[in-house]
């Protein structure tokens, strides 16, 4: 058994002093098990949700109350903390929808405080007439007269005597209030045990760091406008300890993944020249680059672990399949992983068609295959029979095994984590490991997710792609695009039409998919298709499959179309709402045109008056096609969340860092980390000892595996 084996089926020995944060928040007061599931819904865990999870659970913002003016002092817009006496009820007349109002004043004038859908009984409990309360919350102005709706305190003096003068806030849920969940993290703070210090002593003293828990303490319970703030010393010091807990394990997984003698790899090269031979198209000369490197790779005594990047329609599966091809001619196989089954299926038969009559197998595996068929599969995969398998998460569960895996690729690994990687390549002896990705990725992002990795980059397009029109449109123009879409189907084009959300919800404007499908067909009839995330499989494949037969001539979609979806003959995307993407999405999704001999166009539908960010992301949109352009600028407006894709998508992104404040302390935190795994590979020093609390902390249990097996 492969030492990487070991170490993913060794459990992890958490130190004890850590138990406090890794027990389940319902032990802190006030969290019972009916909240349990809506911190659940907040913190995005995927068991019960820890001690630890409410506490790095970062703040978006502060409320300062330490302004406390008279009410003829109060500016209206901004948010102050009043002494008033309580002087009238105006209750809210029967079957009316104006707010209870109630009339306070002090020495200077007087103004109204208001409720909707109040409870009369609470508010007069609230306010008292004749008794002094102070309030907060902010002022306006109506008819003239200073108003507060809503107080965020009406507290008494004994109560306000309490009152923090500045206090966190954060994302919250519905059905969570920031009350609940401010005390939540309080209670959490008091369960922090004191721990030893794993950042260099000379590092901290030269950034005027705070402690780890003076940090959070900070953060959570601030006593100035810095302490909350992003740039501030104390979110600083945990973006840099979430950083260097980040390239530690990532300098970890590779030190492992190359310490066992790699196996060499190298073919006589007879499939790939029938495979080149077959193909409708010449390679680029990146494509070309890429695939002598990976062959370099896989004939040298050390593994594989090399990123490929690739512009969307650069041609990533085919330099993937020339990999998997030296693998088959050395006697070995290959599984390509995917994040979504959509993908998964369209990688396989891009593969089966390109391997046309070189014998070689290539089978899919999903959760969809069943019985005889998975039987089947699993066989060949057990006998070498099966030379490529595609699939998602199902490849590397238990009953999946190979005959001599050499080639573990994966695609859009952002969407996996390490352990994911991990699980593949142990599948084998010295797994090969090929990661891809669509998304453009800076070059700080490089190094922070893939710092690994060697890296290839695929810059060209292939020859005879003409470049897409893109504009930007208002939406109250949407009747001219539909007239437009009918001359367009008229002349045999087709058309994407991507919308944010699959329904209408009340917190939200966005465009349904299911409601502008309804919409389309009663324009264009059974020639518009609908294809979303909450469909079944075989829905979303008979839907897809009259895309690609030109049955149907619009496919309105969410962005489960993003990656991976090529139809040549379709040359026009609508992307709906586009201002709510992030620029890497838009240019994914406008990738899935321009592959034809059409001239393409792409349009991006606005709705209302857009912001000064939203504007720019358009306009870099309309400006360039350059994926790593459009990924440099998306870092610099909007941090790295977008970047990778939305944080929905499942990136596992960072809890403090924030790209456009921290960015500057990667290049620290990763030669931090390699002096680490210089002097103490094993981390058994008193700092060594420390840091596998810090990996523990953020979640790098893969890299205390790996130091564990040896």
């Amino acid at each position: 058994m492969s030492a990487d084996t070991v170490g993913l089926n060794m459990p992890p020995m958490r130190p004890a002093r850590l138990d406090p944060l890794f027990a389940p928040m319902t032990t802190l007061k006030g969290v019972g098990g009916k909240l349990e599931g809506l911190f659940k819904r907040l913190l995005g865990t995927e068991g019960p949700p820890r001690v630890l999870d409410i506490l790095f659970h970062a703040p978006s913002g502060l409320v300062d109350r330490r302004s406390r003016p008279t009410i003829a002092d109060a500016v209206p817009g901004e948010l102050v903390t009043l002494e008033v006496r309580i002087e009238k009820h105006r209750p809210t007349p029967r079957g009316s929808k104006a707010p209870y109002r109630v009339l306070v004043s002090d020495d200077t004038g007087d103004m109204t405080l208001g409720w909707f859908k109040a409870i009369d009984r609470r508010i007069q409990e609230l306010c008292p007439v004749g008794e002094t309360r102070v309030i907060s919350g902010t002022v306006q102005l109506y008819d003239g007269m200073r108003q507060m709706m809503h107080p965020d305190r009406v507290l008494t003096l004994e109560q306000a005597a309490n009152m923090p003068p500045m206090e966190a806030i954060y994302p919250l849920t519905e059905g969570l209030s920031a009350g609940v969940v401010r005390r939540a993290a309080q209670a959490a703070l008091a369960r922090l045990p004191r721990l030893a210090e794993w950042q260099d002593t000379h590092y901290l003293a030269r950034a005027g760091s705070p402690s780890f828990g003076s940090a959070l303490a900070a953060l959570h319970d601030p006593k100035t406008p810095e302490d909350a703030a992003a740039a501030g010393l104390s979110w600083t010091r945990l973006a840099y300890d979430e950083m260097l807990a980040n390239q530690l394990a990532l300098l970890l997984v590779r030190t492992n993944l190359r310490r066992p003698r790699g196996r060499i790899t190298q073919g006589d090269g007879a499939l790939r020249a029938q495979i080149e031979a077959g193909l409708p198209f010449t390679l680029t000369g990146a494509q070309r680059e890429a695939i002598a490197a990976i062959a370099a790779d896989m004939g040298s005594e050390t593994r594989m672990l090399r990123l490929l990047q690739g512009d969307v329609g650069s041609g990533k599966t085919v330099v993937a399949l020339f990999a998997m091809a030296l693998a088959a001619e050395a006697g070995r196989q290959s599984a390509l992983m995917a994040p979504t089954e959509l993908l998964a299926r369209q990688h396989a038969r891009t593969l089966t068609a390109l391997v046309g009559s070189t014998g070689l197998q290539v089978a899919i595996l999903t959760g969809r295959e069943k019985g005889r068929e998975r039987e089947r599969i699993l066989a060949g995969l057990a006998s070498g029979e099966i030379a490529i398998v595609v699939g998602t998460h199902a490849l590397f569960q238990d009953a999946v095994q190979f005959h001599d895996l050499g080639l573990a690729v994966i695609d859009e690994q952002h969407r996996f984590g390490v352990h994911q990687r991990l699980a593949l390549a142990a599948k084998g002896e010295a797994v090969d490991l090929l990661v891809m990705t669509a998304t453009p990725i800076p070059r700080t992002l490089v190094l922070t997710f893939f710092g690994d990795m060697d890296s290839s980059q695929l810059r060209e397009k292939p020859a005879g792609r003409k470049p897409i029109d893109t504009r930007i449109v208002s939406a109250d123009r949407l009747g001219e695009v539909v007239e437009g879409l009918c001359r367009a189907i008229d002349a045999g084009r087709q058309v994407y039409w991507v919308c944010p959300l699959v329904e209408e919800s009340e917190d939200s404007d966005l465009a349904a998919a299911e409601a502008r499908f309804a919409d389309l067909s009663a324009h264009f009839g059974d020639r518009v298709a609908l294809i979303h995330g909450k469909m079944k499989g075989a829905d979303k494949d008979a839907a897809m499959l009259r895309f690609q037969r030109a049955d149907a001539m619009i496919l309105v979609a969410t962005t489960v179309i993003e990656v991976g979806v090529d139809v040549p003959n379709a040359s026009i995307m609508v992307i709906e709402q586009a201002e709510n993407f992030g620029l890497a999405q838009l240019h994914q999704l406008c990738g899935r045109v321009g592959r034809g001999e059409t001239q393409s166009t792409c349009l991006l539908l606005y709705r209302g008056a857009l912001s000064a960010n939203a504007a720019t992301r358009l306009e870099v949109m309309r400006a360039t096609e350059d994926g790593f352009v459009i990924a440099e600028e998306d870092l610099k407006l909007r941090g790295a969340g977008d970047v990778l894709g939305t944080r929905q998508s499942g990136l596992p992104g960072f809890r403090f860092v924030r790209f456009e404040h921290h960015a500057g302390l990667l290049e620290s935190a990763r030669k931090d980390a390699k002096l680490v795994i210089e002097t103490d590979p094993k981390l058994v020093t008193p700092r060594g000892d420390a840091l596998r609390d810090l990996l523990y902390l953020f979640g790098r249990d893969e890299a205390i595996r790996l130091v564990k097996a040896g």
